[in-house]
């Protein structure tokens, strides 16, 4: 392996290959879950250099790992245990940061480093916003990340990313690396080298484009959401016809670009807060815009009481850090919290996490983040909707709410100024962490969490979860948030120490399954769920060797 970490420094220089432990232990681990060996982290700072690496880790035998931010929930990045057959390298792709706005803005080209929040930002300019918005966005969450996991993300109209248009790597049955480029882009040159470097200097004219009856981005999903009667979710990551060479590759093949559609951005937009205490009014209202809205709301998400409170005493650290340090700096801060981790891990005493464990006691120091309205909400409701509307749909959603939600006995809503908008969406991204916090400020009584992402039948009315007892007598907390329209939800489970957590997950996940549910929804299968048979062969397909992301889905790690 010393051997192939010289080659790795002469490709892309010695400060970019990291060896030692301490400096992979980030990158190592997931951001939410997982754990795990690497012989090498590399940093590729072209595009050429990334095949270049490519070839000498596969000329290597080594398995890969394609990274970027680490944004995934699933563990899906990173490595997973210490059982590999051969040495792992991670490929870091984060440096990677090329994007260039096509067809007069109206989609994009984005590398593999190339962040949903660039790609926001660019978009600004012209009015146009991209395919999706993530809750992950803002913590540097990359376009590519987005397609390869089918991420689902917020939006009420536009559904998974996806697309048909794309330049990747994969390694064939012969076990050779080959280039498949199907991006849509003429005249880039005759190999590798010569059509990267082309397309990284940006030497291509709006001419080169080709345009042919290939999607690049999920066009069906608007009517798709509309069917309240469909017998299969809106979405969800084995989804077969959003499995298509990139989208939905799970690491499995080394993606170097995307095309992918924008979108036109909203000339006016308005939040409104919706509270019940009876699960049943939000059937009703969620029947009524889906099938009676002539214009959808952009978002609709979801939180319960728990959720709400949780996130406020246990997420208040991340919405504080998003809304002070911007995003830029938070990667940075992630890594730099990781190697805390890592070092203190190593001495005996010391609690696991203590980097978290200090951020959530030095978050009370500050002032209250959350307004005066959105915690009354909290208090008054069990149930609570974060809508938000734009142009047209805003005037529609205001009739409905004033005109039938208001009549409704026990419910409420109110329309958010800015500032109450931003610190509700703020709230909304920081709840996704908070049960992660509270496990790890309460280890010693409580088993690490189990979270659940599922995507239900749109007729399923039994959304909001009574558990029987059996699963119930040992839980310590019981979260559930998620994207309501969509029937898209994140249920995170804490159990009390002792618990047998897989008995647990079995019996949760028998009784959606029996409902018709599928799981996972966005999230991707990562390292927590078995992947759905027509993933596995999916999967195969594009990685015949099992050369990267082995063990993904619960497969096997061996090389084929």
């Amino acid at each position: 392996m010393a051997h192939l970490s010289e080659i790795f420094q002469d490709i892309v220089g010695k400060a970019n290959v990291l060896t030692k432990e301490m400096d992979t232990a980030y990158y190592r681990s997931g951001f939410r879950y997982g754990f795990g060996e690497a012989a090498a982290v590399v940093f590729p700072n072209t595009l050429v250099q990334q095949w270049q690496v490519l070839q000498a880790a596969v000329d290597a035998q080594c398995a890969i790992i394609m990274q970027a931010t680490k944004t995934g929930l699933t563990g899906g990045s990173s490595p997973s245990g210490f059982d590999y057959d051969r040495p792992v390298v991670i490929i870091n792709t984060s440096r990677l940061r090329g994007l260039k706005l096509l067809k007069h803005g109206t989609q994009a080209l984005a590398f593999p480093g190339t962040t949903l929040f660039e790609l926001s930002q660019e978009l600004k300019k012209i009015n146009r916003v991209p395919h999706s918005v993530l809750g992950s966005t803002t913590i540097g969450a990359t376009v590519i990340g987005g397609v390869a996991n089918n991420a689902g993300g917020a939006l009420c109209k536009r559904g998974s990313s996806y697309t048909e248009f794309a330049l990747y790597a994969r390694v064939n049955q012969q076990g050779s690396l080959e280039l498949v480029d199907h991006l849509g882009i003429q005249h880039l040159g005759d190999t590798p080298e010569e059509i990267l470097q082309r397309l990284e200097s940006g030497d291509f004219t709006e001419d080169d484009l080709i345009d042919d009856a290939r999607a690049a981005s999920d066009t069906d999903y608007v009517n798709r959401i509309r069917d309240l009667e469909a017998t299969v979710p809106n979405r969800y990551n084995a989804d077969p016809k959003r499995l298509f060479e990139a989208s939905g590759s799970a690491g499995k093949v080394a993606c170097f670009a995307v095309r992918v559609d924008t979108f036109a951005a909203p000339k006016k937009k308005q939040v409104f807060m919706l509270g019940t205490n009876d699960p049943a009014h939000l059937v009703t209202l969620r029947r009524h815009i889906l099938s009676s809205f002539e214009h959808l709301p952009e978002m609709c998400e979801y939180l319960n009481r728990n959720t709400f409170t949780v996130a406020q005493k246990y997420g208040k650290d991340v919405a504080l850090a998003i809304k002070h340090l911007g995003t830029d700096r938070l990667p940075k801060a992630y890594a730099l919290k990781a190697k805390a981790e890592h070092l203190l891990h190593k001495i005996p005493f010391l609690p696991r996490y203590l980097p978290d464990i200090f951020l959530y006691y030095a978050s009370k120091f500050f002032p209250q983040h959350l307004p005066k309205r959105l915690l009354k909400h909290n208090n008054d409701y069990e149930h609570m909707l974060i809508l938000v509307t734009a142009d047209e749909a805003i005037e529609e959603s205001r009739r409905y709410l004033q005109d039938e939600w208001s009549r409704i006995d026990g419910v409420g809503f109110f329309e958010c100024s800015e500032q109450e908008q931003e610190a509700a969406l703020l709230h909304r991204f920081s709840a996704a962490g908070a049960g992660i916090r509270y496990q790890n400020v309460h280890q010693g009584s409580t088993e690490e969490v189990l979270a659940l992402d599922i995507a239900l039948l749109s007729n399923d009315q039994s959304w909001a979860e009574a558990l029987p007892e059996e699963l119930t007598q040992n839980m310590v907390l019981e979260l559930s948030y998620g994207h309501y329209l969509c029937h898209v939800f994140h249920h995170v489970y804490i159990y009390r120490k002792g618990t047998d957590l897989e008995h647990m997950k079995r019996l949760l996940l028998e009784r959606l399954e029996a409902r018709g549910a599928k799981f996972p929804a966005e999230h991707n299968v990562g390292h927590l769920y078995e992947a759905e048979q027509v993933v596995k062969d999916f999967h195969q397909q594009l990685d015949p060797t099992n050369t990267f992301n082995p063990g993904i889905g619960k497969t096997s790690k061996s090389r084929r």
